[in-house]
């Protein structure tokens, strides 16, 4: 299913590739997508850990685009010159835009938790991946935009991915 058929008033849970083809400028069909979550035409929801990864790939980019390091190893590079982080900000900036988007983060319980160790094992998950599976079912929420084809594995649950990355 595609993003943009996604009816109004529906309740999605979105991965952290969306936003990174959102603030990257790759997918405009993700940017629309966000700001039907921003508009509450549809209701989106996210854990912190996605934040999270959000947070540290937008930051890798902003590191390569802006000349600090070359692609390859980004993280490597980085750790071995401190100064340079110090230099990023665009990064926060962009991470801080998704509560503005309405994207509600749901919090991961420890029962949430342990409910992913059993969808790692049954779908073959890794454990973000379940984690966010978890919590998607947690929320009573059948619907998952991604770009990620694992979780078309995943009974009950609608992948919604963009067509144009």
């Amino acid at each position: 299913m595609k993003l943009e058929e996604l009816r109004p008033g529906s309740r999605v849970f979105v991965d952290a590739n969306i936003f990174i083809y959102h603030f990257s400028g790759v997918s405009e069909e993700c940017s629309a997508f966000l700001e039907r979550c921003e508009k509450e035409e549809v209701t989106g929801l996210t854990t912190a850990g996605v934040l999270l990864e959000v947070t540290h790939r937008l930051m890798m980019l902003e590191a390569v685009a802006k000349g600090f390091v070359t692609p390859g190893d980004t993280v490597k590079k980085l750790r071995r010159n401190p100064a340079v982080i110090s230099k990023l900000n665009l990064y926060a900036e962009q991470a801080q835009k998704i509560p503005q988007m309405n994207i509600h983060i749901t919090p991961v319980t420890e029962e949430i938790c342990y409910r992913a160790v059993t969808l790692q094992q049954k779908y073959g998950l890794m454990v973000n991946d379940s984690v966010l599976v978890a919590a998607c079912q947690a929320g009573k929420c059948r619907y998952l935009a991604s770009n990620d084809t694992v979780f078309s594995r995943v009974e009950r649950l609608t992948l919604l991915r963009p067509t144009d990355v």
